[in-house]
This record gives structure tokens, sequence and C-alpha cells, in this order.
């Protein structure tokens, strides 16, 4: 009999699963979709509840009413179908919890008390529970202030109306009745609420996917954001929209390009150029970080690094020198280098600049005024493998650096230009 029970069960479980899945639209929400099947979940139980209560009293042989417990399963059945042509969620919501709260009383009245029907009023609790998951806390109130009115009122008819030991009802029956009432409703009240911590505690899990997927995108995003732009930019630009654009009075700017780099390219297949110059930058790269510099772009086999955008470094220009001397040491130690031929020919010049973020699209910081025109025309006349510097940085350098003598050269748009050969280190100072 076990048995037989457990598979009548299942098609019943299976039949309200495919209601809750029929119930739910595309879009939906996870809010709105758990609204939905709680309440087609409670529908059902309501249903099972009305199917096992009638079985019980007619194999007891108990002559009771039917016709209200029969009517409450047809208007049921009727409002889901009306729900799932009409997709109005709102009349469906207050069509099934109307049924919830007025039949269990209905119930109780044509069999006359509270004592005689076992209390399955307690049923009707089942309404304010389902508004409230239903609808929200605020929307339950009058619902449960209908179910305590009609259960007053119930009491009410049963203290000046009822005569309960005319019902025919034995106690016994009645004992056994309010144990089954009660476990009902409670176990309804259960399998919701288990039922809705569930889905909260699965939407809870997808929630947290998405944040770890939405932060593994951020991530990304900020790795992105600091290769394209210095960290201390790309963190104002994610916390002040618009633009960005600063004055400094005192930077030190250098450009670094490869000698003869186009006959070079002209031996190498794309792939091999393009191999070439990412391992090359990516090593200047390393070296920048190293002395607390910001590299600012590459153009073609150009290189551009510039020191004193922050504050954490003050002999800003003695970074930049280190790292240029370090630059021509790499193309005269590496193999691979050497082997290609790989020579530098580098400016670095320090004065005022002006540095902003431009563009919508593909954005750059870069930087303008004469300190960058002039490390760019001192790079042009910088010999292979030689850094050229101008009078500025070789006083900022001071006797911690040596220089050749200095050269007057002529430099289109600066004139007559007194520049220095940086060939190495002294001391640290």
């Amino acid at each position: 009999m076990a048995e037989s029970s457990t598979r009548a069960v299942i098609p019943v479980r299976g039949l309200i699963a495919r209601l809750g899945a029929a119930a739910i639209d595309a879009t939906d929400s996870d809010e709105v979709r758990l609204r939905k099947t709680l309440l087609m979940f409670a529908s059902g139980l309501m249903n099972l509840a009305a199917i096992l209560w009638l079985m019980i009293y007619w194999w007891m042989g108990l002559k009771l009413p039917t016709s209200v417990p029969l009517g409450f399963q047809i208007a049921s059945a009727a409002v889901i179908l009306i729900y799932l042509r009409t997709r109005n969620f709102d009349f469906f919501r207050v069509a099934q919890l109307s049924l919830f709260l007025f039949f269990p009383f209905v119930i109780q009245w044509s069999i006359g008390s509270f004592v005689s029907s076992s209390g399955i009023a307690l049923l009707a609790l089942l309404a304010p529970v389902g508004a409230m998951i239903c609808y929200g806390p605020r929307e339950s109130i009058p619902w449960f202030i209908a179910y305590v009115v009609l259960t007053i009122l119930s009491g009410v008819f049963d203290f000046y109306l009822a005569q309960g030991q005319e019902s025919g009802i034995p106690m016994k029956t009645v004992a056994v009745f309010f144990v089954m009432n009660f476990t009902i409703i409670s176990t309804m009240v259960y399998l919701l609420l288990r039922h809705f911590v569930q889905e909260r505690d699965r939407f809870e899990g997808k929630l947290a996917e998405q944040h770890d997927l939405v932060r593994i995108e951020r991530e990304k995003s900020e790795k992105l954001l600091l290769s394209i732009l210095p960290a201390h930019v790309a963190e104002r630009l994610k916390h002040q929209p618009g633009t960005i654009a600063d004055g400094f009075a005192d930077v030190s700017v250098m450009f670094a390009d490869v000698v003869n780099f186009t006959s070079l390219a002209e031996e190498l297949t794309p792939n091999q150029v393009v191999s070439f110059l990412d391992e090359v930058f990516t090593r200047f790269d390393r070296l920048s970080e190293q002395h607390g510099l910001d590299k600012i772009k590459t153009i073609g086999d150009a290189y551009m690094v510039v020191g004193g955008l922050t504050e954490n470094r003050l002999n800003y220009a003695d970074h930049v020198a280190d790292m240029a001397l370090e630059m021509i040491e790499l193309t005269r130690s590496d193999p691979q280098l050497r082997r290609l031929g790989v020579q530098l020919h580098i400016g670095i010049a320090t004065g005022p600049a002006i540095a902003g973020v431009i563009g919508a699209t593909r954005f750059i910081y870069d930087l303008w005024g004469d300190t960058v025109n002039l490390a760019s025309r001192l790079t042009s006349e910088a010999e292979a493998g030689s850094i050229l510097v101008d009078k500025t940085t070789f006083r900022r350098l001071g006797h911690r650096y040596s220089c050749d003598a200095p050269k007057d050269i002529e430099i289109k748009g600066k004139g007559n230009t007194t520049t220095y050969r940086l060939s190495g280190k002294l001391f640290s100072g």
C-alpha cells in the first residue's frame, strides 16, 4: 500500500512542477519567477489537502457536505486555467489567495463549529502567508487582518449559535481531525517556507556567481586600463569622469628609437617584427616599473617614458637616466639583440609639460609641450648607442653621472641648443 501511495504522489508532484514551469514567462525576473512558482506550489498543496480531507472523511463513513471542497477544487482549477491563458498574475494572486482565505471558513460553517470542524479554518492562514510571499510584508497585512476578522466572526457564531454536541461527530473523530488539520497546515507552511529558502539560496548562489564574474571582468578591465594608462591616471579616470588634464612644472621626458629599424624590418617577416618589438618593449616596461616611471606610449619603433608625474619619486631625472643607461646596456649584452645588431638612440629633456587623456575610444594619456618636442629632437640627433640630454637634465644629474663635453647643435624649432652625451653613472646620490 505504501508503494502504491508513493506512485500516486510522484505524478502529482510532476504535475505541480509542470504547472509551476508553465506559470513562468521568459521575461520574468528571478523575483517574479519565485513568486509565481510559490503561488502555484501553494495552490497544488491546497488542492492536495482538500482531496486528502475528503478521502479521510469518506473512509471514516462520515456524511458531511462535499460540495464546498469540490467547489474549491473546481474554482482553483478555473483560476489556474484563466491565468495560463491570460498571463494576468495580479488576477491569479487575488483569486487564489481569496480562495485560500474564504473556503476553509465556509467548510467550517457548513460543518458547525471550530470543534466539530476540527479547526479546519486554520488552513485560511495560508492566505496571509501566501500574500507575504507573493506581494511582500506590507501588502500581506490586509490579508492577515481579514483572516483575524473571519476567525473572530467564526468564534462569535460558535459562542451564540453553534450546537457542537448536535453535530453527530464523535469527540475521538474530532480529535483525530484536529491533529490532521493542524498537521496539514503546518506541513503546507513548512513546505512553502522550505521551498522559498531553497530558491532564495539558489538565487544567492547565482548572484554570488554573477558577482564573481563581475569581479573577474572588472579585474580584467582594470588590468587592461593599467596597460593603457599610468596607474595614477587610471585610478583618477575611474573616480573622476570627464576631462583629465594636468600641467607639470617639471618632468623628465625620454624617447628611445631603434636605429635603422626600417631596414631591419625588411629582413624579418611580419610575425618576427611584431614579436621582436613586443619582446624589446616588454623589457623596457619592466625597467620603467622598476624605476617608478610612467610609460606613455609606443609609436612604431619609438618608446616614450616620463618621470615626475607622481610625487613618489622626487629624483625622477636620475631614474630616467638610469633606465636609459640600462636600455643601452641591454642592447649590448643581450645575445639576440646583438645578433640582430639592434642599437638605440635616446633623447632626454627636462622641463614643463601638459598631460591629459584624449579620445573617446582607444583613448591615450599623452604629453605635450616644448620639453616633449625637445626630447624627440634630441633622440633624432643622438648617434647610435648614445644618450643625448639637454642642459636642464645635465644640471639635474649633477656630478653623479658622467657626460661628455657640451655640444651646441641646431634643433628645428629651438635654434642653437646645448646638449650633453650621457655616458655612465659615477655614484648613487
